[in-house]
């Protein structure tokens, strides 16, 4: 069944869990962005765990999970599934859309609907001009059903009206490294510059460029090898490696220089974080595209090349827009175990909103030289399963 309401309307959902869509055009003129805030009773978040969107895809007890944006047939997906007790202290769930790139919502073509046990609600959209913030929705709780309002309420300010609505505190003082935020480790705006991502902290996100280079460098004194795996929108993974695995051939460049490995670049110029002298460096080329939705930068170094920790060796990734953002994911919590092959840094993922890069510094178990497996996550984000692949052709 298909129902419709207007701006202002309300009608209740035949469950309390499900999904609400919002579909616009793609463009990379905007930047949309999704956000619900969960809400209790005085219509404000507990903290800040209760405001969900890219950088912090779900809260603690999966009231709403954020899913990352799709490109269909020329249409931008932005998706939030949400599961609403009416036993707990959130009662409403609202969300939201920005537009970060200063344009706005001028001419916009939105649509919104809640899909819910098999019923589709139909938000009709409105239209908008300069806002910067859309409250789209308001999914709650009342007298023990769960219902949905149509509200398409536009705000000049954007992020930061939506946030101060919702007793989110937002630091108004510009960082070097955040232009906004709403707590010290959640960041709300792409990033640029020259930053250091240590394991731990939140994921970044910073701009898509046409060309971006994944390098990893070590001290010259071991033989360490690069190779990436790219995880595709159809779930499908791509081995890029100058060298093969068990049932995987060795591949130097995917999809005519989409992921093209180049092999020993030695000392050539280096990024700001990266060591100048008595260095190797191996890089990745990458040409992010519709069909990539992840790539995956491994350093290996076999049993034939003999002992060596990621520790001993100061191992690092440096991710480069060639735009002025440099990414430096440093290999600093590697222990000392020398029969260590495999190290992941990160992770970078494809967004329509820009490329988003997670430090991870994963490791393989002692002794293990099989390569990494990419399996989708039920968040909608690419986990990394070390020493589930396939297991490396000796060189």
């Amino acid at each position: 069944m298909v129902t419709e309401i207007q701006k202002g309307g309300n009608c209740a959902l035949e469950c309390s869990s499900g999904t609400i869509l919002i579909k616009h055009p793609a463009s990379t003129a905007i930047d949309i962005n999704l956000t619900a805030f969960l809400l209790d009773d005085s219509g404000k978040v507990k903290n800040e765990n209760d405001m969900v969107f890219f950088n912090q895809p779900s809260d603690p007890a999966k009231i709403a999970q954020f899913k990352l944006p799709v490109d269909a047939q020329g249409i931008t997906i932005h998706q939030i599934d949400f599961s609403l007790n009416t036993s707990t202290d959130i009662t409403k769930i609202a969300i939201t859309l920005t537009e970060d790139n200063g344009i706005g919502f001028t001419d916009l073509n939105l649509t919104a609907e809640i899909h819910c046990n098999g019923n589709v609600t139909l938000l009709t959209p409105q239209e908008f001009s300069s806002e910067k913030g859309i409250i789209v929705a308001e999914i709650y709780s009342r007298n023990g059903q769960i219902k949905v309002r149509s509200v398409w309420q536009g705000f000049a300010t954007g992020l930061a009206g939506l946030c101060e609505r919702y007793g989110v505190e937002v630091d108004d003082k510009p960082e070097p490294k955040q232009v906004e935020k709403v707590s010290s480790n959640i960041s709300l705006e792409k990033v640029s510059g020259k930053i250091d991502l240590s394991k731990g902290k939140k994921a970044i996100l910073i701009e898509k460029t046409p060309v971006i280079t994944a390098s990893i460098s070590w001290d010259s004194n071991t033989d360490y090898d690069v190779y990436a795996l790219v995880y595709l929108n159809n779930g499908e993974q791509v081995d890029v490696a100058m060298f093969g695995a068990d049932g995987i051939p060795s591949l130097q460049s995917y999809d005519k220089g989409v992921v093209h490995h180049c092999g020993d670049v030695g000392n050539v110029k280096k990024g700001l974080f990266q060591r100048k002298n008595n260095t190797c460096k191996e890089e990745i080329k990458i040409r992010l595209n519709d069909t990539i939705k992840a790539v995956v930068p491994v350093a290996y170094s076999a049993q034939s090349n003999g002992t060596g920790s990621f520790h001993k060796y100061n191992v690092s990734m440096l991710i480069d827009n060639h735009q002025g953002t440099e990414v430096n994911i440093p290999a600093e919590n590697a222990n000392k175990d020398n029969n260590i092959y495999t190290c992941v840094p990160g992770v970078i993922t494809n967004t329509p909103d820009g490329v988003v890069i997670k430090a991870l510094e994963y490791y393989s178990k002692p002794g293990s030289e099989n390569r990494p497996k990419l399996k989708m996550g039920s968040d909608g984000i690419v986990d990394v399963l070390m020493d589930e692949g396939a297991k490396n052709d000796y060189k």
